[in-house]
């Protein structure tokens, strides 16, 4: 395979107790060109108030400062308040405080992004299972300021949050409210809608097993990435998909010829260029 061919996984984790570097070689070894190196929370900083953000983003870009250095992969990188922590900061603190230091969490990561230390807003957004209306409300409130600081920044959000009928058109509708161009809300662990009628203008980032990209792709569009949601667990090393899924899809892709190279191209450059070097 021509190493020429991009091929982008766009929504991988790093972990300091997992694999990380030799993680991303092994992406790299398999073909991967380049990543969207989205940040989690990390078990070894604590948030007990807002500017605990800034130090978890601190160990992704340390991390992201050692795969650099160890490989010549493109690594973008997202960071930003994990939404689903909000149910535990509520739960210590109470609502008001954990929404207020989650709002805190997105600024910081808003004010490294104009220092050119990331390039996107992620993941952020809201539970993806039941919750009270309360912690429903205070999520979209959170995730409405994270989008409000993408458009003063002109960046993406990465979405995390539930999969119904309705989603892509309520993170559709939140955009407008911010001001948000609709294109770049990446909706991370999307199904595979990539019309315009199921997408709303949303931008859907899709987990590359089979059925996904076959059911995308037969709807006559490339206007999607691809992604693993590798975690880097060391007690779940192939959670949610193993590092080399991408690079080996898209290999099979250009070795049987189902996927035209410029689609490829869309999918794996054109995007992904367009969103996170703005």
């Amino acid at each position: 395979m021509s190493e020429k061919v991009p091929i982008y996984d766009n929504h991988i984790h790093m972990s300091p107790s997992g694999r990380n570097v030799d993680a991303l070689k092994e992406y790299q070894a398999a073909g991967g060109t380049g990543l969207t190196l989205v940040t989690l929370p990390h078990k070894e900083v604590p948030i007990r108030c807002g500017k605990d953000f800034g130090e978890s983003y601190e160990v992704t870009y340390s991390l992201a400062e050692k795969a650099k250095e160890a490989t010549d992969l493109e690594i973008n990188i997202a960071v930003g308040p994990y939404p689903i922590l909000l149910i535990s900061l509520a739960e210590q603190f109470g609502l008001d405080k954990a929404e207020e230091m989650m709002i805190e969490g997105m600024e910081r990561a808003a004010k490294d992004i104009s220092e050119g230390r990331a390039c996107a807003i992620g993941e952020i957004g809201r539970p993806h299972f039941p919750v009270d209306k309360d912690i429903w409300d205070a999520s979209n409130r959170v995730l409405l300021r994270g989008m409000e600081l993408a458009k003063e920044l002109d960046v993406p959000v990465i979405i995390h949050c539930e999969n119904e009928d309705d989603t892509d058109e309520s993170l559709a509708s939140i955009a407008d409210k911010a001001g948000l161009d609709r294109g770049l809300v990446v909706k991370h662990s999307s199904p595979p809608w990539v019309t315009p009628e199921e997408t709303h203008g949303v931008m859907p980032s899709i987990p590359a097993s089979k059925s996904n990209l076959k059911e995308a792709l037969a709807k006559g569009t490339d206007r999607f990435m691809v992604e693993t949601d590798y975690i880097d667990d060391p007690e779940k090393p192939t959670s949610i998909m193993a590092v080399t899924t991408v690079p080996k899809k898209v290999s099979a892709w250009v070795a049987n010829g189902q996927v035209p190279m410029e689609s490829i191209y869309r999918i794996c450059k054109d995007i992904p260029d367009s969103l996170y070097h703005r």
